[in-house]
């Protein structure tokens, strides 16, 4: 039960800000402890979690070994996966599986009873779990829902999103917040805890395109900031090689997703000539890792035209319906016969493998505040996710925040926290045109593929935007965000991973970037001014991106 004084919340021992896998699998695990899970929508709607298709990686084949499976992660995090991190997360893979069966989640299997394993991009093994092919994250969400509405020291607060973190003697107790249907609020409300876990999820809103919900803007990267967090390595963006287009996404944001799976189980990327091109890339053709998938897609759509996904190989489009449901339902429902044609894709916004600096125990460096899922920046995925790897990163710090905060005695809060630096906004159709600005600035200059001035350019654009914003929640969130992401990108002069130069086409020296809200302050202080002819025609392209 919440407590409430005028407009301060008490939300008891711990406040979880998130609903998604990250958010309802740590709260299950506290156990007994009162816990309070805030959420800006339904908790049946809004989370990631809930569209994911492919599965969780997990080690379980005969021939297969969690050292191998933390192996592929490292190999395919360019250089800067944290190897601790990579081991011990594909070892407590088996039992973090094991949990998600005890709460009700029913995955495949085959008719001798034995979990089906699917292969997906830079997996040396199929060790992909999944519930009804492409409807993974909705069955676990479902199944957590259903856990967390039956545990009695478990309590949600829907409709409330969090703008600041309130902070005392360095200390964090809670959140301010905001109705999330940006109606009025008479002054800050304050939601206190003795502990809070961020498990937000990624920053893909700050995107003109993406597979991310709405709630997915950076907001928690600038709250945990402003509050003295590190955060690593934002620069590097995951962005997804076949997210549908065309006709799927008429009045859709998100963009619905074809799920890497298809590939796994022999669909071919083809451009708009009929040519399958990724065996001319990489000999792993489609299921090379992501990041060289997704640049592929990108220079393939800039120089043919467009790019299609082909499920004919294999029978894939012939059996659609039973094997990949969610899929067939968008094909049926935008009139597209997948036998017949391949499905239009393209590039999306998809993982944030950076985030809020966290240790192997998911803290964050400020004493009070968690960080798990998405959100957090815990070393796992480096500068590129192995397929997969997300849910599975959610589960095995989950339960280790889990453990971490049970055996921390809280302190006893009773000071006052400052007053939040950030005020609700309280009429989004305001901020509405300035967000889809930022979104196109992003996706224009600081997406697939960067380059020295476009980073500038978009930094000088993001300082403009943010005095525009007069400290107004979550636009200002929002701003702060993407000027992590792209000084980030600024200041990475390689291509590695997910972060590509077009400037600076070659790695150099493999080192984690870590920024502070001062180090993003004095870079700002030598920001090179903007070329004019250049302004010009960056703003006519920002205006010209959809």
């Amino acid at each position: 039960m919440h407590a409430t004084n005028g407009n301060i919340i008490d939300a008891g021992d711990v406040l979880i800000i998130g609903a998604g896998l990250a958010g309802l699998f740590t709260a299950l695990k506290l156990g007994a402890r009162p816990v309070t899970v805030m959420a800006a929508g339904k908790r049946t709607k809004g989370a990631a979690s809930k569209w994911a298709q492919g599965g969780i990686a997990a080690a379980l084949g005969p021939e297969d070994s969690a050292a191998q499976h933390a192996q592929d992660t490292i190999d395919v995090g360019s250089g800067l996966v944290d190897e601790t991190v990579a081991h011990f997360v594909a070892a407590e893979a088996v039992a973090r599986i094991a949990d998600l069966e005890n709460l009700g989640v029913g995955f495949d299997r085959d008719a001798d009873g034995a979990l089906k394993l699917g292969r997906e991009a830079a997996h040396s093994h199929n060790r992909i779990i999944g519930v009804t092919g492409d409807r993974s994250g909705r069955a676990i969400m479902k199944a957590l829902i259903k856990s967390a509405e039956a545990t009695p020291s478990l309590s949600f607060l829907e409709g409330y999103a969090a703008y600041e973190l309130a902070v005392e003697d360095g200390r964090i107790v809670g959140v301010f917040a905001r109705p999330a249907d940006g109606s009025a609020l008479t002054g800050p409300l304050l939601i206190r805890a003795r502990a809070v876990i961020i498990a937000t999820g990624g920053i893909g809103h700050l995107y003109a395109v993406t597979t991310n919900p709405r709630g997915a803007n950076g907001e928690a990267l600038a709250m945990a900031a402003r509050a003295g967090a590190q955060i690593a390595d934002a620069e590097f963006v995951q962005f997804h090689p076949t997210a549908l287009t065309g006709p799927f996404t008429r009045g859709n944001d998100p963009a619905p997703l074809a799920t890497e799976a298809l590939r796994g189980e022999g669909a071919q990327l083809v451009n708009a000539e009929g040519h399958r091109f990724m065996p001319d890339i990489d000999p792993r053709a489609e299921l090379a890792p992501r990041d060289v998938v997704t640049r592929a897609v990108f220079d393939e759509i800039n120089r043919t035209g467009s790019v299609g996904l082909d499920l004919r190989p294999n029978g894939i489009a012939a059996n659609l319906g039973t094997r990949f449901p969610t899929l067939a339902e968008q094909c049926s429902k935008n009139n597209i016969d997948p036998t017949v044609t391949p499905l239009p894709i393209a590039p999306a916004t998809h993982f944030h493998m950076g985030g809020i600096k966290t240790d192997h125990y998911g803290r964050t460096g400020l004493q009070g505040l968690w960080a798990c899922g998405e959100v957090a920046s815990t070393g796992l995925h480096g500068g590129n996710r192995l397929a997969s790897n997300s849910l599975l990163e959610a589960l095995v710090f989950g339960a280790r925040i889990a453990e971490d905060v049970n055996n921390i005695m809280p302190l006893t809060l009773t000071a006052k926290p400052a007053q939040p630096a950030t005020l609700p906004a309280t009429d989004k159709a305001l901020l509405a045109p300035a967000v889809q600005t930022l979104r196109r600035l992003m996706s224009r200059h600081v997406g697939v593929q960067r380059e020295a001035e476009g980073l500038i350019y978009t930094l000088h654009e993001l300082e403009r935007l943010q005095r525009a914003a007069a400290g107004m929640a979550p636009f200002t969130n929002m701003v702060l965000a993407a000027q992590f992401v792209t000084i980030g990108a600024l200041l990475r002069e390689e291509s590695r991973g997910g972060h590509a130069r077009s400037d600076f086409p070659e790695k150099s020296d493999a080192a984690h970037s870590v920024l502070t809200l001062r180090k993003l302050n004095d870079a700002y202080d030598v920001l090179p001014p903007v070329d004019a002819d250049f302004a010009e025609t960056a703003m006519h392209n920002v205006l010209q991106t959809k």
